[in-house]
């Protein structure tokens, strides 16, 4: 069974192409035109081994808030595609992960009930890139993706880190929470469809 998908998406503001492969090796090739969004998506490949290739190209001179939350839109619908009914699946995922002094805890659930907990206290920006864009990026991938996604910084200092620290995190728990459970017969849930 190959679960990937191709995802197109155009509007006036931004062009992606998308291809997402839920079991990879973690490969990436990301190019968004903003070198930190890039890093972290990078990142939440390897960590998540899933394999991306992404293109984006937008309105950056505007800001970049369209091309962070476009992508998200984008990478919601990829994982929604990728899984089809998500037979099998663990649907479930967890992951805590430090990135030095900082510690997340990212907690999924493939529900199809789209709904983000964002608790997350750092503000200012990363080079840059403002920080308030990685919510609304994680908001477009849960809407899209029809997850239910709780992200929360435990502790941490440095910008950077905090948010590698929640990419790495959410990688991972989408690999588990993805993950085929060969005990599973059909869709994991009692109503018969997520």
């Amino acid at each position: 069974m190959q679960r990937r998908a191709h995802i197109e998406r155009k509007t006036k503001e931004t062009d992606i192409s998308l291809s997402l492969q839920l079991d990879g090796e973690g490969r990436s090739e990301v190019s968004t035109g903003i070198p930190f969004f890039d890093h972290m998506l990078s990142l939440m490949a390897m960590h998540g081994l899933f394999d991306l290739s992404l293109r984006a190209k937008g309105d950056l001179e505007v800001d970049f808030h369209h091309t962070v939350e476009d992508v998200g839109i984008a990478l919601g619908e990829g994982i929604k595609g990728a899984l089809g009914d998500g037979a099998g699946i663990r649907r479930f995922g967890e992951a805590l992960v430090p990135m030095d002094e900082a510690l997340s805890r990212v907690v999924l659930d493939i529900s199809g009930r789209p709904y983000l907990g964002y608790r997350v206290k750092a503000k200012g920006r990363v080079k840059d890139f403002d920080l308030e864009l990685v919510e609304s990026f994680f908001k477009a991938l849960v809407d899209h993706a029809g997850l239910t996604l709780h992200i929360d910084l435990l502790y941490g200092k440095n910008l950077h880190h905090i948010i590698e620290a929640i990419f790495k995190g959410f990688g991972r728990a989408l690999d588990k929470a993805c993950g085929l459970d060969e005990r599973r017969v059909g869709v994991p849930s009692t109503k018969g469809r997520l």
